[in-house]
Parts: C-alpha cells; structure tokens; sequence
C-alpha cells in the first residue's frame, strides 16, 4: 500500500507539472503580455516595453515559467493588476465561498442519488422508474445556466420564495445561514449532479443485484430492505468513490456558470471576471486550480477505492 501511494503521488506531481507547462506555453502564446490593456490602448510601444521589462515579460518563456513555478512554490501566484491585489488575497477570500458552494450540493446530491438510484434499481421498468429516468435525463441534458434561469423564474419571480440573488456576505458562516439567498445556487448544482449520480448508481445497483450473493440472502429469507441496504448498498456505492472524485474540477466549471448566473462572489465568478478584463494571472491561477484539482481527485479516488475495497488491497 505505501509503495502504491509513493508512486500513485509521484505520477500524479509529474502530471501537474506538466499540465502546468502546457497551461503557461498556451496563454503565454495566446496573450504574451498584459502590458497593453494595463496601461491603455494609447501607450507607446516603448511604455510597453518598460513596463514588460519591469515585470519581466521581455524573458522568453522557459524563463517566465521557471520564475512563475517558483513564486508559486512560496505560495505566490502572481500579481492582479486590474484589481491591484495579489492573486493569493483574492483567492483566499473567495475560495471557502466555492468549497462551501460545491460541498454542500454534492452532500446533497450523494444523499439523493443513492437511494434513488437503488430504488430504480429494484423497481426497473416499472412507472416510478420511468419518470425518475425521464427527469434524469432531461435534467441531464440540460445546460447548467438555462436550469439557473428556470429556477429563478419560477422560484424568485413567478413565485417569490427565494432570492434571485446568491448571499453577498464575506463571512461564510453568514453565507450558510443565508438560505434564503442560498437555495437556489445550491439547487442549481445539486440537480446537476443528481442526474448524472443517480443513473450511475442504478446501473451498478443493477450488476450487483444480479450477483450470487444476493440471490443467496433472498433465498434465505431475509426482508428486502436488509437485501438492499446491508448487502447491495456498500458494493454498488464502489464506483461513486471514481464519479465522486472525477466530478471534483467539474464542480469547480460548474461553479463558474452558477456563480455568474446568481452573483455568488466566489472563485468561478472571479475567473468570469478576469477574463472579461483579461487578468492574466488570475486566469493561469485558476486554470492551474482545475488542473490541479482534476489531479488531486483522481488520486483521492484511487486511494479511497482501494480503502474501500479489499479485493483490490490484495490485488
């Protein structure tokens, strides 16, 4: 197990450094200075060239990602000139804002689709399953910011339950306790996800419903509600460790379109933000985030299915 996790860590930091290189080559050869739109579209070119040779843009590029990697290593990612912060300020304040946002909607999500996708297993075909399914998969299809807008139309204008408007506070306490401002935005995502979760989950319920052992427990007489909560529940839930983990940097995506849509002063919406006024070390900052995360839930999935599952311990 240690050998395995040794390696599973090394892979998974050789990975990232080199999403990280191909992140920087790209937007550096899409946009290889801010210079411009800093100082203005009337600047010289020779105020240009002062201010990238103050702030090192006049490096090739190798040189400009050996001197990012290493600020970033110290806990530094640049600096925003748009909004004359640091990069790191910024995410600082709004990143228990995402957590909090993309936590809570995959708890309640995890907490729906469970159940749900094991009752369509055993009652598969039948009227329940049938609508469970068709929502599902229209849901499903749909895109994140046009159930947002449904959502606020219904529930914010056309019947005023709840505010069109996400919780404004910095204080993420005072966010949780906004739900108010919060149902929407967490409802938004955790529909989303339900969708997708729950159609995994039937068809695993499924495969494992056909399995010996539970063919063996019914014939022994035991309730159906033991069958399915004692001896299908743990071996169908194995591979929503893997969804679960991979839906992590998704959340994030998902967080940028739900942030926009109800103002929620986040990370997604900071990312929104720096690309309409092109922050250029907010975007890398971010990108690197997705790829790092997308990384890092990969691995957690691993590793918790490995916990989970002794058959693969023993492989």
């Amino acid at each position: 197990m240690t050998a395995y996790l040794i390696r599973r860590i090394g892979t998974s930091l050789v990975v990232i450094l080199g999403v990280s290189i191909f992140i920087f080559l790209l937007l550096h050869l899409i946009y290889p200075s801010p210079a411009q739109d800093i100082l203005g579209a009337k600047a010289t070119q020779a105020a240009v060239n002062s201010w990238n040779r103050q702030h090192g843009f006049d490096n090739p590029w190798i040189v400009q990602y050996w001197h990012y990697l290493v600020n970033m290593l110290q806990g530094n990612f640049g600096y925003s000139y748009k909004l004359n912060q640091s990069v790191t300020s910024l995410f600082a304040g709004r990143w228990m804002r995402s957590l909090y946002l993309s936590g809570i909607s995959l708890i309640i999500a995890l907490v729906i689709a469970i159940p749900l996708g094991i009752y369509q297993a055993a009652k598969r075909n039948t009227i329940g399953d049938n609508v469970v399914t068709s929502l599902a998969f229209t849901t499903y299809a749909m895109p994140s910011f046009f159930l947002a807008l449904i959502l606020i139309q219904v529930f914010a204008l056309s019947i005023p339950i709840f505010s069109y408007e996400a919780s404004q506070s910095t204080s993420v306490l005072a966010v949780m306790l906004d739900w108010h401002a919060m149902a929407l935005p967490i409802a938004n995502l955790t529909l989303l996800s339900v969708a997708g979760f729950s159609r995994y989950m039937r068809s695993s319920s499924m495969d494992t419903l056909a399995q010996d052992y539970i063919k063996a427990a019914r014939a022994k007489g035991l309730p159906e509600r033991l069958v399915l909560y004692r001896h299908l529940l743990r071996n169908a839930s194995l591979p929503m460790v893997t969804l679960v983990g991979l839906s992590i940097p998704s959340l994030l995506a998902g967080n940028l379109i739900t942030e926009q849509v109800f103002n929620y002063p986040g990370l997604g919406l900071l990312f929104y933000t720096a690309l309409q006024n092109v922050d250029y070390n907010v975007l890398l900052a971010y990108t690197l985030l997705g790829a790092i995360l997308t990384v890092v839930g990969n691995l957690v999935a691993d590793l918790a299915l490995t916990a989970a599952d002794p058959r693969i311990r023993l492989a």
